[in-house]
Parts: C-alpha cells; sequence; structure tokens
C-alpha cells in the first residue's frame, strides 16, 4: 500500500514538531523551508528550528502554564521538548537551551526521519495537496501570505501585533479599584484602577524615561494611530494619555463620589476568567520596566503578570474565524494551520500547535476525523483558545492557567490551584492519549 504523504510549509519548531509527530505515525512528509534560498532578516542559519529572540522556553515546573505545556508535550513524544530537554543551560526554574546547538540538532534529527523529504525553497501559493499544514510563521513571504489572505479573507490575516499586558485576577488589589462601565453603560464590565494627580504625574514621568526594547531591523518604528505604544502617546505631552487609554471621563469612584484624576482599565479575558487584560497598553519598554511602572498603579503594587505588552510582526489569521480546535481550517477539510500563524503566541505553543497540527494531519490520511484534546489539559486549552475567542477582539496568547476550566471545588492557595490543575491536566491527557491511539486506521506510535 502506498505511504500516505502530508505536505508542510515551514520548517520552524511548529513545521519540524508536525514533520516529527507524522513520521512516528507511519505518514510520509514533504517539508518545505525556504532559507536558505530564500533569506529573511532575522535569521542566521539555515537549520530548521531556528531560536531567533531568546533562548528560554519559560517555566518548566507544574506550577507555571508553560512547565505544564512542556510535560504534556514530553508526554505525547515531542521531539523539540525532548532536544530542548538534552541541550538545556542553567536558568533556575526556566527551560533555556543553546540555541545553534539545539537547530542544529533538531535538523539532523528531521533529516534522518523515515519517509521525510526537506525542500529547500519558497511556497509561493498554498498547496493543493489532501492533507497540509501551512506553518510559515510571522515571517511568512509576501506570495504566500498573499495567497493565504485570499483563502481566509483579506480581514481575517493580520501583519501587526499589538497586545497589552496581561494580570492575574488575584494579585488585582480590589480595595483600591472599583467596577464600572464609562457612564453606567455596559454593566460593571471593567475593574477601573485611579491615580491622584501626583500618581499620575509621577507614572507619566516613569514611562517617559523608561528603557524600551530594541526593535529588530525588520520591524520599523510605524504604528497606527488607533494602536500607538504608551510611550509614543505620553511623549505627545504630559496629559495624553489621561485624554487616551487613561482617560477618566465617564466614571465616578463610589468611594470618593468624583471622577478619579486619571483611570486605567482592566477587562476580563472572555476564557482566561482568571485573567484581565490592561486596555490600550500596548508597549515596547523592556519586560522589567513595564513591570516596575504599572506596579505604581496603586491597585496594581502588587500585580504578577501573566504576559506584558508589546508590539511587533506578526502574521496571524483570525483564528475563531478560521480554524477548528484541531487547527484544522473551518472551510478546507484536511488544511491546517500551525505555529505564529495559526494565532499562537510564544516558541512553546508554536511548537505545541504543530503537534497538535500533525496529530489531525496523521489522522486524515488515515480516514479519520481529527480529536480535540480535553479543554482540561494545556493542549486542549490553548486549542480551545484559539478556535473559540471573541472574533472580533482576538490577539494571540501564550498558555496561562487561566484558560483551563475551573477545578470542582475552590482552592484558594494559588500554588495548591495550579498544582491541582496540572495534575487534573496529566491524568485527563492519559485517558485521552489511550483512545486517540488505537484502533486499525491509525498505526500506534512509536517510541522513538
Amino acid at each position: 500500500m502506498t505511504t500516505p504523504r502530508v505536505t508542510i510549509v515551514g520548517g520552524g519548531l511548529a513545521g519540524v514538531e508536525a514533520a516529527w509527530q507524522l513520521s512516528r505515525r507511519g505518514v510520509g512528509v514533504d517539508l518545505h523551508e525556504m532559507r536558505p534560498v530564500k533569506k529573511t532578516p532575522v535569521h542566521h542559519t539555515a537549520d530548521l528550528a531556528e531560536l531567533v529572540c531568546s533562548n528560554s522556553l519559560r517555566g518548566n515546573s507544574l506550577d507555571q502554564a508553560a512547565g505544564l505545556l512542556k510535560e504534556e508535550m514530553r508526554r505525547m513524544g515531542s521531539l523539540t521538548i525532548r532536544i530542548a530537554d538534552e541541550v538545556k543551560v542553567p536558568a533556575g526554574s526556566a527551560l533555556a537551551v543553546d540555541r545553534e546547538l539545539f537547530a542544529r540538532r533538531v535538523t539532523e534529527e528531521v533529516a534522518a526521519l523515515s519517509g521525510v523529504a526537506l525542500h529547500r525553497g519558497e511556497v509561493e501559493r498554498i498547496p493543493d495537496g489532501p492533507v497540509v499544514i501551512l506553518a510559515t510563521g510571522p515571517l511568512t513571504s509576501e506570495a504566500l501570505a498573499a495567497d493565504i489572505a485570499r483563502f481566509v479573507g483579506e480581514d481575517h490575516l493580520y501583519f501587526y501585533d499589538a497586545v497589552s499586558p496581561v494580570v492575574e485576577a488575584d494579585t488585582i488589589d480590589f480595595e483600591r479599584a472599583f467596577r464600572a462601565s464609562r457612564y453606567g453603560r455596559g454593566g460593571d464590565d471593567y475593574v477601573n484602577c485611579p491615580l491622584s494627580e501626583e500618581e499620575y504625574r509621577a507614572f507619566h514621568e516613569a514611562v517617559m524615561t523608561a528603557e524600551r526594547a530594541s526593535v529588530h531591523d525588520f520591524e520599523h518604528e510605524r504604528f497606527f494611530e488607533g494602536c500607538l505604544p504608551l510611550e509614543v502617546i505620553a511623549s505627545r505631552g504630559p496629559e495624553t494619555l489621561r485624554f487616551g487609554p487613561m482617560k477618566p471621563v465617564g466614571l465616578v469612584d463610589p468611594r470618593s463620589g468624583r471622577r478619579p484624576f486619571a483611570v486605567v482599565q482592566l477587562r476580563q479575558d472572555d476564557l482566561a476568567a482568571s485573567h484581565f487584560s490592561v486596555v490600550g497598553f500596548q508597549t515596547q519598554l523592556k519586560w522589567g520596566e513595564q513591570k516596575r511602572i504599572l506596579r505604581m498603579i496603586p491597585a496594581l503594587a502588587q500585580a504578577e503578570f501573566v504576559r506584558f505588552g508589546m508590539i511587533h510582526r506578526n502574521t496571524y489569521v483570525n483564528a475563531p474565524r478560521t480554524l477548528e480546535p484541531t487547527f484544522e481550517t473551518r472551510s478546507r477539510p484536511g488544511l491546517f494551520f500551525a505555529g505564529q500563524m495559526s494565532g499562537v503566541e510564544g516558541y512553546v505553543e508554536s511548537a505545541a500547535s504543530g503537534l497538535l497540527a500533525g496529530l489531525g494531519a496523521a489522522a486524515r490520511t488515515w480516514g479519520r476525523a481529527p480529536a480535540a484534546f480535553p479543554p482540561e489539559t494545556a493542549l486542549g486549552a490553548l486549542a480551545r483558545y484559539i478556535s473559540h475567542s471573541d472574533p472580533g477582539n482576538y490577539q494571540p496568547a501564550n498558555i496561562a492557567f487561566g484558560l483551563l476550566p475551573e477545578l470542582a471545588e475552590h482552592v484558594r492557595d494559588k500554588l495548591k490551584r495550579r498544582l491541582s490543575l496540572s495534575h487534573r491536566a496529566l491524568a485527563r491527557l492519559a485517558s485521552f492519549q489511550a483512545s486517540i491511539e488505537e484502533g486499525p486506521s491509525l498505526p500506534t506510535a512509536s517510541t522513538g
């Protein structure tokens, strides 16, 4: 019988993870990577899975959401996590790697896979094969990006990503904040963090003097007026933040009965009920600076941040409108997106999406519908986020405990709650893994 084959476009973390998952299930792969035939502004080698920004894959323990996600991937036989473990360097509780060695080892292992053919050169259109995975990342070539835009619709492909910081709900001081919407419209949808004039002036000065993150040479400092960085708004005058993201108009602090001098608003994520995003606070300040400055807001003095703000180029689809929780497109069965193109954020999440897309593609090649992972798992929660978030306000996200369903019983202690969520996730993963590896139509994965 002819071995079925899957076409994968993109040799980053998502593409190689998908290729690995397919190969170990007896499915042939044609893996296309345009480098070094066509270079990008930030990659320096021809190796697959080259990390260009950081050598850290974030937390590695089960009380951290990224640690849970990596542990689930280990148990699913992830190539990228296995090699990361083998080439790790000291980094405390985080998993950091020797970047050059990591990419070289991944490239060697993929090149040695049975049934995997590596093709070097640009792919300008979505391939027509029955099962295809697009994993081309934020630096997708212009020709392919244009074809993807035609496929998903021009309004559902983004090239510019502005992300606000996200804070853990249980670290907000609600004694110094109040719930309200402007002019009383919309109920108590927002948490409002008021500042006095003195506090606002100090905040503005801190923003003006803070250190910014360096901008990659492929990212020019050209911003949309409707999506300006916090520090750019602040640079236009001492009052501009009060007429922008910190405007107090339409709000009354119930403790004083008066309008605050300035307000920072927090909005609950639709799915991550334990997380709040800081409205309008996209920024290019360094993460340490963001933490220091945001803690100058009285209600956020002890805040812990799930994610910091950023503005960068990031080509991705509007996942809730485009993708199923298996990362398969809604309009074309057999076509999958993976990596940052699919609407996830971060190296680990990109590799995880490749794992999920690879499993879904394997199922399709053997005549089965892809199975969605349980939402109690980190893999399933990430897939649920990209496919079920509000499409009108969608932003790519890192994995976070707030994306997982709440425990049946309330656990006040944060560490115990996170560990309980992780233990539940791993138990659900074990039973689900057994179910998807059973049956005559999909070969059992090898342990290699």
